[in-house]
């Protein structure tokens, strides 16, 4: 299957999936958009740094998100400028 899936995606999200799929995993982190999509086709539930980070939050593991957006932002991770301002609006920061 990993060789099959490496046809579309990078060989680490290919094989995190094919690990997933075969130990039935209840979640996987994944956050490029066309692993994404393979993966919920497999019927896998998805969760990606900013859902980590939103739940660090809610479980009040840490006290704000935006900092770590910012951060995530200065070393490359791409994250579109309204969805950014959408999830601060969202959690009130």
């Amino acid at each position: 299957m990993k060789k099959a899936l490496s046809i579309y995606l990078d060989d680490g999200e290919a094989e995190a999936i094919t690990l997933a799929i075969e130990e039935k995993a209840d979640l996987i982190l994944l956050d490029d958009y066309d692993a994404r999509e393979v993966a919920r086709k497999y019927g896998l539930h998805i969760t990606g740094v900013i859902g980590i980070l939103l739940k660090a939050k809610y479980i009040e593991k840490i006290r704000r998100v935006k900092p770590y957006l910012e951060k995530l932002k200065k070393t490359g991770f791409w994250i579109n400028d309204d969805l950014f301002l959408k999830i601060l609006r969202e959690i009130k920061e």
